[in-house]
């Protein structure tokens, strides 16, 4: 007979893991218990996944989000998994808090970087600044507590039905990667596209609290005190009423942060995918601008500036058969337009959501001149990558025209690789010209240079240029409005056999931005930055 305070047997079970007392037979008891491991791991994956592509979203650096959100979250969950060792005494009551919390963070931690992100401006900052941060403490947090619910969960299990500790721990993991499965299928697919990234992670946060709520006060509602059930109950309650809250006013706070980002003139708003797409101005005098998931990529006051330095120089030479790479909203190709000779301009555009617009908007089809109603112009929207890579043959260009964004943006890097840069010469005709959009000279010279030292690696002769705009810039280098750098474009403008004499058309329009004196002028003001020494940029390297 073992003594009251003697030390349990080797293997016996602790006296506060004993058999719970269920409403339910043990094996409908264990089946409940994996289907809430089922429906927590496919919700913490959501929430993973959020984290990710809303970060991405506001700064377009994919891996750097991705690596910074996963390595944080897994770390984290080995410290939660520690952590909870000290709440497996109260393994049910703990679990159904810990349920509550995730459901809180988790459910409100898109609205909460929306909103910083919203009114504290853009997050290209160093990594000192306050959204950077709160993507790693909502990272941090939300591991945390994903990592604290497998052992609850495993002392919960426990108690219904001994058995191996191997066999439990294979059948909390196989329910709990199922649901991470699903989990993962269901952002993409099904909440992104039908709720959006806020509402979402909302009723995801909702989800998690109803399943881990239901198990604790259902199942094992034995096992805690009157007082633990009510605080359980009325912690429940108070998260669910706040997701629904939030999930009532997220037009309104939309609405309110889509002002603090843009400005209060936003005349047009739309969502393609996980894509925002914003028009302001462009009525009464008011200059137009059109955002890109926050980013300017078009200001009506100087996009002249931009827009003629990166087509005439290119059109100095032959240019019947034109391609453009990227330049949906128009504006390169009311550029091309203007040289006469021109027979056919060949758009690739990476949205068909801008080209709608620059089709139907009034005042942005009012600034392109209409250009996609000209019979010469045939647009596709497509990967520029996979259009040059398909198997189908592509015809030679005299001109090609890279109007892409800036290669900081994860998504464009490979755009601006040697592997796609081999790509376009090979769709280039002897004499052709191809110019790209190299970013920012003067904000990210090293950024420039790559990309110049990269078309030279792709055998292209290359020259360098820049124009400075009217005011300061954004981040990206190609857009108007406020900025922590000083404002300019960066153009690189190649051809197969011999470097490029930059100039301008003499028998082509007079561009009202540029003289053959400025352009020298600025081809100086470029190199006076290189940067030598650079590798290439290749699918397998990115350096930018």
């Amino acid at each position: 007979m073992i003594e009251p305070h003697a030390p349990a047997p080797p293997g016996a079970p602790p006296p506060w893991a004993g058999p719970a007392r269920l409403p339910v037979r043990p094996d409908t008891g264990r089946f409940l218990v994996l289907a809430c491991v089922f429906v927590c791991a496919a919700c913490g994956l959501v929430y993973e996944l959020e984290l990710v592509a809303l970060a991405s979203y506001l700064t377009g650096d994919s891996v750097t989000q991705a690596s910074v959100v996963l390595s944080v979250m897994v770390f984290a969950m080995g410290i939660g998994s520690l952590a909870a060792k000290r709440l497996r005494r109260h393994a049910a009551v703990a679990f159904g808090a810990l349920e509550a919390l995730l459901a809180l963070v988790g459910g409100c931690s898109a609205m909460a970087l929306y909103a910083v992100f919203a009114w504290t401006g853009d997050w290209g900052g160093v990594w000192a600044s306050g959204p950077r941060w709160l993507l790693v403490a909502f990272s941090l947090a939300i591991g945390l507590l994903i990592g604290a619910e497998v052992p609850l969960l495993m002392d919960l299990i426990q108690r219904i039905r001994r058995q191996d500790a191997g066999g439990a721990v294979a059948d909390l993991f196989a329910a709990d990667y199922v649901g991470a499965l699903v989990g993962g299928l269901a952002f993409p697919f099904l909440l992104l596209p039908l709720l959006g990234q806020l509402t979402g992670a909302m009723l995801t946060g909702a989800v998690n609290a109803i399943a881990g709520g239901a198990l604790v006060l259902g199942l094992f509602r034995r096992d805690l005190t009157h007082r633990a059930r009510w605080l359980l109950l009325v912690a429940n309650l108070a998260v669910l009423g706040v997701l629904a809250t939030a999930t009532v006013l997220v037009d309104d706070f939309e609405r309110a942060a889509r002002e603090a980002v843009y400005g209060k003139d936003v005349r047009v708003a739309l969502q393609t995918g996980a894509r925002e797409i914003a028009l302001t101005g462009g009525t009464d005098g008011r200059p137009l601008d059109l955002y890109v998931d926050g980013r300017l990529r078009v200001s009506g006051r100087d996009e002249d500036r931009y827009h003629e330095a990166l087509v005439h120089p290119a059109m100095d030479g032959p240019h019947a058969r034109v391609l453009v790479l990227g330049g949906g909203d128009g504006l390169a190709v009311r550029e091309v337009l203007r040289h006469p000779g021109v027979r056919r301009v060949d758009v690739v555009a990476l949205d068909s959501a801008v080209v709608d617009l620059a089709r139907r908007d009034p005042a942005l089809s009012r600034l392109n001149d209409h250009a996609y109603g000209d019979a010469r112009v045939h647009v596709s929207t497509a990967d520029p990558f996979r259009r040059l890579r398909g198997p189908a043959p592509v015809p030679s260009y005299d001109v090609v025209i890279a109007d892409l964004p800036a290669p900081g943006i994860t998504a464009s890097t490979k755009l601006y690789s040697e592997e796609f840069y081999g790509l376009v010469r090979r769709v280039l005709a002897p004499g052709g010209r191809l110019v790209v959009h190299a970013g920012p000279v003067s904000a990210r010279p090293h950024v420039f240079w790559t990309v110049e030292a990269t078309l030279r690696a792709a055998g292209l002769r290359t020259t360098p240029y820049r124009v400075e705009g009217r005011d300061s810039g954004s981040g990206d280098g190609r857009t108007a409005g406020a900025s922590r750098a000083p404002r300019d474009w960066g153009f690189v403008l190649a051809a197969r056999t011999a470097r490029p004499v930059l100039g301008l058309d003499p028998r082509g329009p007079r561009p009202a931005t540029l003289t053959q004196r400025s352009l020298r002028a600025e081809q100086r003001a470029a190199e006076a930055t290189r940067i030598g020494g650079l590798a290439a940029s290749t699918l397998v390297h990115p350096r930018y």
